[in-house]
């Protein structure tokens, strides 16, 4: 059976598990709507519509 000859180091251990945290990049659709960015296959945020139909009301906020 093989034994390591010497004993690893942190830097060397840490450097081959730092590529096991990477965040996934999200998948951003364009809303066919207004044109905003939004998460695929949900509500758009900004206008409330779902493949071309309103599914949420959403209110102009006096600011």
């Amino acid at each position: 059976m093989a034994v390591p000859k010497r004993k690893t180091s942190k830097a060397r251990k840490n450097k081959r598990r730092s590529n096991v945290w990477k965040l996934p990049v999200l998948n951003l659709a364009v809303c066919p709507h207004c044109k905003s960015f939004k998460l695929p296959h949900r509500v758009c945020k900004t206008c409330g519509y779902y493949k071309g139909r309103e599914i949420i009301k959403i209110t102009e906020e006096a600011s």
